[in-house]
């Protein structure tokens, strides 16, 4: 009984492991500065959206990165930094301009996109920089 008890416990343990390796179901994440290297240190795949809320190609950004985080699901984690809340770290990572996605691979920066783009050009340069096929 102790060894079956046992065993239930550690498979139950891996699993949660595993779950907290896979992206979230489809939800987009807020980055901030205090969790930004976490975000980017969990997910082998993270897409970050750099925005401000008076930025009118930010704004049309956001529905595209909503649908590609529920296509994505399982897959690639999104996420979505306020610059104005957090410029320590847009300033971190050099962004001049906005909507910017940056877009990391294992913890590493892979790529980046600026730009207000649709959804289909936006999914092909995700899964090319992203080297997903």
């Amino acid at each position: 009984m102790d060894d079956e008890l046992t065993r239930l416990r550690e498979k139950r343990l891996r699993e949660l492991v595993a779950a907290q390796k896979r992206p979230p179901g489809g939800e987009v994440l807020t980055a901030t500065r205090g969790n930004f290297s976490s975000l980017v240190s969990t997910w082998p795949y993270l897409v970050v959206d750099c925005w401000a809320p008076w930025c009118g190609p930010c704004r049309r950004v956001g529905p595209v990165i909503e649908a590609l985080a529920g296509e994505f699901s399982g897959k690639i984690a999104f996420a979505k930094l306020n610059t104005d809340e957090h410029p320590q770290v847009a300033a971190r990572y050099g962004i001049s301009a906005i909507p910017t996605l940056l877009l990391f691979r294992s913890g590493s920066l892979a790529g980046r996109i600026t730009g207000a783009y649709p959804i289909d050009p936006l999914r092909q340069e995700i899964l090319r920089i992203f080297q997903i096929h």
